[in-house]
């Protein structure tokens, strides 16, 4: 792995990074409509997942105008209720904030401590502030600030998102460490100059061989003790 110097910031992204977002979107299904199988609800997830990203494509192409996270999960929830026949008011309600209730993974908690130890630490995710506070919260996760794309109105890759991160660690952008599970994230900082780190998890999306982060890590601790 490279050595990156003088790194002063890390900035975390949190779904997918931090919390295991499609677990726990698959256990909201499941509550909400408790008697559907296994494959339904692997069905009824990428119904939400599809929709997720296909809204989320519109607003980066200025198809649709910007939409936070809260009136995009409510739209996909509508959804996987219209199509499993989901019709109980406070059930949909529910489904539709089931982001606020994501489990960490279980080094996310006393990995971010260790790193927060060392450094000054940013979330910077595409959850609205209203569902990043919740989530924040539920999941046990400590940040000296998190930052919600809600404010750059946009999603990433968009460049406008890392740059809230930059502007608030006041710093070079290679003096920034952007930690994700997601090569594309990463990329979207590169971009911008800023040092990356992938760390693998279940549900991320993997790098290219092609791909030149600076670390590739298999876990939030084995980051922090390669960080000089």
């Amino acid at each position: 792995m490279t050595r990156a110097p003088d790194i002063e910031v890390v900035v975390l992204d949190v779904l997918g990074t931090m919390v295991d977002e499609p677990g726990g979107l698959r256990a909201a299904i499941h509550d909400a409509l408790p008697a559907s199988d296994e494959a339904t609800v692997e069905r009824l997830l990428t119904v939400w997942q599809e929709y997720v990203e296909q809204a989320q494509d519109g607003i980066r192409e200025k198809r649709r105008g910007y939409a936070n996270s809260d009136v995009i999960d409510r739209e996909a929830a509508e959804r996987v209720a219209a199509g499993a026949g989901l019709t109980d008011p406070a059930a949909l309600a529910r489904l539709a904030t089931a982001a606020r209730r994501l489990s960490p993974w279980a080094d996310s908690a006393a990995g971010l401590a260790r790193l927060a130890g060392r450094f000054p630490v940013l979330a910077l995710t595409h959850a609205s502030r209203a569902c990043l506070l919740r989530l924040n919260a539920h999941a046990g996760l400590r940040w000296h600030q998190a930052l919600s794309a809600e404010d750059a109105r946009a999603y990433k890759p968009a460049p406008e998102i890392y740059r809230l991160a930059l502007d608030a660690a006041g710093c070079p952008p290679e003096r920034v460490l952007m930690v994700a599970a997601h090569a594309w994230d990463l990329r979207g900082a590169q971009a911008l100059g800023m040092r990356t780190a992938h760390v693998r998890r279940p549900v991320g999306d993997p790098p290219r061989d092609t791909d030149t982060f600076t670390w590739r890590t298999h876990d939030l601790t084995e980051l922090a003790e390669a960080l000089p």
